[in-house]
């Protein structure tokens, strides 16, 4: 099942998209669902063209839990180890921005790059203290997401809050996929001005992750409570390189769908 959530004429809402993604988003719809996703589907009955809505971020997460240096080639393309835990970050809520929507470039950082993820959407009743069954069971779907760096403040900072944490700094979407197995999928981004000359950045495969996502997840709620709504993202595989100002940058992530953002410069 594919959960969004999408703008419309009426307001804000959730809903199921409905459809073959390989048919484009003109042969896909989108139904409506009565309150939040996280307990029993219900219809309203409402239906649109996903082409006639604006898709959101698929949740607004409380927070955004990271995984740093989880597969191995991106660690050395950094001259880093791979770490013998999990090492974790934050990026704040307010950096959490939807499909379309645009990265915006700090006037702060001279070199901001894209960094393409699996992201693990947490479901009720969260995750504290999880042993690995547990931490499954908590998970609700999967996502695609963009930790966008700010590479020069990441090297000159003593953490990492400020090169992660800038607004539009976490794209996520298009929507949440639930029921799918992440043990091997292709994660790709790509990057270009024009939608027919992308280059491929980065091509990498979930099962290369140092720490798989039970796992991270089961880490995670041992450090730090994870609510209902709450986003992990797990890792980057090695080919990030530099975002400027007019780039669309996609990430696509096997048996979810592509996440695709604009560029700018801050106004």
């Amino acid at each position: 099942m594919r959960i969004a959530r999408f703008a419309h004429a009426k307001g804000m809402s959730f809903g199921v998209v409905e459809g073959e993604s390989e048919a484009g988003p003109q042969g896909l719809t989108i139904a409506e669902i009565d309150g939040h996703p996280f307990g029993q589907i219900q219809f309203s009955g409402a239906r649109w063209a996903l082409s006639d809505v604006r898709l959101l971020s698929p949740i607004l997460p409380s927070k955004v839990v990271c995984v740093g240096r989880n597969y191995a080639e991106h660690a050395a393309e950094h001259g880093n180890e791979v770490p013998k835990e999990p090492l974790l970050f934050l990026k704040p809520s307010t950096s959490v921005i939807g499909p379309r929507d645009a990265i915006r470039l700090p006037i702060f950082s001279k070199h901001v790059e894209h960094e393409a993820e699996l992201a693990v959407v947490i479901g009720a009743p969260g995750a504290r203290r999880a042993d690995r069954a547990a931490a499954e069971r908590a998970i609700f779907g999967y996502t695609c997401a963009n930790d966008v760096t700010a590479r020069d403040l990441q090297r000159s900072d003593s953490q990492w809050t400020r090169a992660k944490g800038f607004d539009s700094f976490c794209p996520i979407g298009p929507w949440i996929t639930t029921g799918l197995d992440v043990s091997d999928l292709e994660v790709r981004c790509e990057v270009g001005r024009n939608p027919d000359e992308m280059e491929v950045r980065q091509l990498g495969r979930t099962k290369d992750m140092v720490f798989d996502v039970p796992a991270l997840v089961s880490y995670i709620s041992h450090v730090m409570t994870l609510l209902p709504g709450d986003v992990v993202l797990t890792g980057t595989p090695a080919g990030v390189s530099p975002l400027t100002d007019g780039d669309t940058v996609t990430v696509r992530i096997e048996g979810i769908g592509e996440l695709t953002n604009s560029v700018v410069p801050v106004a």
